[in-house]
């Protein structure tokens, strides 16, 4: 593939709603920001980066479509987004389907899914705008091993999860370290401290994020496919914007230079 202020006055009356409306809708977040045990390490992945979207892309092919379809997209706009040919795109991205206007959809019934997982893997299309880039990123790099579940491995991301952990002959497997800590009030608590490496992967820790970056990439790309041509059509409309705003301002002196 080729080549990513503050209130100065009190609030009463109706001037204090459009504040505590907006005091509404953030308090959720603003709660679960607080009791996160860690913060989530950002993704920094960049959804123009066309390199990054083709790697991304045959990491989601190769290691996620065994379960998880993107059925909202379709081969032939992944190519032309990807600036693929029609022979790339045949040979290293379309395993499960026979045209290029197919969608990204998966073979595996959904009862058989359900038997096996005890639930049927979700469609990733719209799963970067649902959960988040760094919520995924977080989650691909969190597994470790946990004889209690059913796949031998548990995630500090998303906890019981029933997704059992593809990526590690990739990643390796590690163990979660836990330290017994003492909380403000008093009450010592076994505290997540990090990871400790068990068997190491055929990748290093930086390649891993790397392929975790990738992925993660394609999957806001799936979210949104529109926005790379947003990206482009956006430059030329802040360009277009800045020259009507000069000859507006040459037009406003133009009518009121009599008046001055």
């Amino acid at each position: 593939m080729t080549k990513s202020a503050a209130f100065r006055t009190p609030l009463t009356g109706w001037t204090a709603w459009p504040a505590l409306a907006f005091l509404a809708v953030c308090w959720p977040f603003t709660t679960y920001a607080a009791g996160a045990e860690w913060e989530l390490e950002r993704a920094n992945n960049d959804v123009a980066d066309i390199a990054s979207l083709q790697r991304g892309a045959r990491n989601f092919v190769n290691y996620c479509m065994g379960c998880h379809s993107a059925k909202y997209v379709r081969y032939n706009r992944l190519a032309s987004d990807l600036e693929l040919s029609q022979d790339q795109l045949v040979s290293n991205l379309m395993f499960a389907a026979g045209r290029p206007d197919e969608t990204m959809r998966i073979a595996m019934p959904e009862a058989d899914a359900l038997r096996w997982f005890g639930t049927a893997p979700p469609d990733l299309t719209l799963i970067a705008r649902s959960k988040g880039t760094d919520y995924l990123y977080g989650f691909l790099r969190s597994f470790y091993l946990d004889d209690s579940k059913p796949t031998g491995v548990n995630n500090r991301v998303l906890s019981g999860t029933s997704m059992p952990h593809v990526l590690w002959e990739l990643q390796g497997l590690q163990r979660a370290i836990f330290e017994e800590m003492e909380r403000e009030d008093g009450v010592r608590e076994q505290q997540f401290v990090g990871f400790g490496t068990v068997t190491p992967g055929t990748m290093s820790a930086d390649e891993f994020d790397g392929f975790v970056r990738d992925t993660v990439n394609f999957l806001e790309y799936t979210g949104s496919p529109e926005q790379l041509d947003s990206r482009r059509i956006g430059v030329w409309v802040i360009v277009f914007l800045l020259v009507f705003l000069i000859l507006a301002y040459l037009l406003k002196n133009e009518y009121w230079k009599d008046v001055r």
